[in-house]
């Protein structure tokens, strides 16, 4: 079993449009895809009252749709904040090996090929009083994509996180500059080769191409 666990260097940055983005292009290649969020925060009431996961559902839709249950998110808050936060909030904890097994259950009982992991927020980002982002990406074991911005302050953050990831013993596979249709390209750019400059490894600009996701799939 192949995939990429998802962190990003801060909210908001465009890692659900990466990962979405990467399942529909491995899709393409052939791969039947397990797309997990298996915490969310910020939810909202769904049609039937339960809460729902908007980056969970996004993702599910993307690899098909068929994923059920548990597959879909195994957490979902309606505070919209970290996940240790917002689960005690709601008088709630997280069990990491309960995330652990759903993943695993995903990823290597029902066929699929290749896996998509997207974790809340940035690799920091707090689950549990003592487990952080990190953590649940090192119990998964897969290697990391980095997501963030194409724009302005991304040199610092993208390196920095890089430098996490790596110290904590994390293979991180690609950091991608997700540009917005604002964003200046040539400012991308420009971000791209000074991150590359710091940074040995992939650094890849996706905007509406996503093609450059390409060279991160494997051939089924």
């Amino acid at each position: 079993m192949t995939g990429y666990f998802v962190t990003g260097t801060d909210t908001g940055v465009g890692k659900t449009y990466i990962a979405c983005a990467l399942v529909r292009r491995a899709m393409r290649r052939g791969h039947r895809v397990f797309a997990f969020k298996p915490v969310e925060t910020g939810c909202e009431p769904g049609p039937l009252g339960d809460l729902l996961g908007a980056d969970q559902e996004l993702l599910a839709a993307a690899a098909g749709d068929w994923q059920t249950g548990p597959l879909r998110g195994v957490y979902r808050f309606p505070l919209p904040a970290a996940p240790r936060v917002a689960a005690e909030a709601a008088r709630g904890a997280i069990d990491l090996e309960h995330v652990l097994r759903t993943q695993r259950n995903g990823s290597t009982h029902h066929g699929a090929s290749f896996s998509v992991i997207e974790g809340a927020g940035g690799w920091r980002v707090p689950i549990t009083s003592d487990a952080d982002m990190s953590t649940l990406s090192r119990m998964i074991g897969f290697p990391v994509i980095a997501v963030a911005r194409a724009g302005l302050g991304t040199i610092n953050h993208s390196l920095l996180t890089a430098e996490a990831v790596e110290r904590d013993g994390q293979k991180l596979a690609a950091i991608v500059l997700s540009q917005r249709e604002t964003d200046d390209p040539a400012a991308a750019r420009s971000n791209q080769a000074e991150i590359r400059r710091r940074w040995s490894g992939t650094v890849l600009i996706v905007g509406s191409d996503l093609s450059p996701l390409d060279v991160l799939l494997p051939i089924p």
